[in-house]
């Protein structure tokens, strides 16, 4: 039998607990000490500045459209993928993988290719009056693609390992597809699925290099909470900086703290 020395367990504890305060601890201490070096005063001030409420609104719009369809149709394909065997069954796998294969500006770029003034569809676009990049509309399929993945991706081995027993005994009795879905399938992957969510949501609110490329940036117009703390700080605007990225870091650590709740839940159910 192997036996560890007395010295490898404190070791290993103090080299992992050192590791952990430098990478994350330390930063986080000093993004709330700058953003309220001035006291709560200016911090509130900050927060309620006009260009600051519209990226904070613009954020919750565009996680509140890109969060339920990308739920939708990741439940779908991991639904195909898990319950059905079809051609091109291990393409569409591969191209789950694309999102996270792909860095973030170049999503952005391609987008701009395809939806701007001078890209195959921009001229059609223009002559119909829809504007997609530099819009609400590009900044959702931007973070729609970066997000994709997700919840999808949560949900195909769960409901591999789970197999079609159940949905096929429901069907047995006399069930709809439907019913077999809603009754027996979604609640057995419900905790899967709010994963996914909150992993979809956390990546919507910080997604920075492709939002960056399609929204132009436009002050109070298409600027998010990633992108308008970025111009601030450009512009030597720290404390305002400072202030929104620690309200951007709040709405994580409540992301972090559901996600946790979340994981309990799945295992005492």
């Amino acid at each position: 039998m192997l036996i560890e020395p007395r010295f490898l367990k404190p070791l290993c504890l103090s080299i992992m607990l050192g590791f952990l305060s430098i990478i994350l601890l330390l930063p986080l201490i000093t993004l709330f000490s700058e953003a309220f070096k001035e006291g709560f005063g200016a911090y509130w001030n900050a927060i309620l500045e006009e260009n600051t409420l519209k990226a904070i609104a613009l954020t919750l719009i565009v996680a509140c459209i890109v969060l339920p369809l990308n739920t939708f149709f990741g439940i779908l394909i991991a639904y195909c993928v898990a319950k059905f065997d079809f051609f091109g069954k291990r393409v569409l796998n591969t191209l789950l993988e694309v999102p996270f294969a792909i860095s973030p500006v170049i999503v952005g770029l391609m987008f701009v290719l395809l939806f701007g003034s001078s890209g195959i569809f921009g001229n059609t676009l223009e002559n119909l009056g829809i504007q997609i990049v530099f819009a609400l509309p590009g900044i959702i399929l931007a973070s729609a693609f970066i997000t994709f993945p997700f919840v999808a991706k949560e949900l195909i081995p769960l409901m591999q390992e789970q197999g079609k027993e159940e949905e096929e005994a429901a069907l047995s009795l006399g069930a709809s597809g439907w019913q077999s879905f809603w009754f027996v399938t979604l609640p057995n992957i419900k905790w899967g699925v709010f994963y996914g969510m909150v992993l979809t949501n956390a990546r919507v609110m910080g997604e920075f290099g492709a939002v960056a490329v399609v929204s132009g940036k436009i002050v109070g117009v298409t600027t998010t909470m990633p992108l308008y703390i970025e111009i601030l700080y450009s512009e030597y605007e720290y404390i305002a900086a400072f202030c929104i990225a620690s309200l951007l870091t709040l709405l994580s650590i409540l992301t972090l703290v559901l996600k946790l709740v979340i994981t309990r839940l799945s295992r005492t159910h």
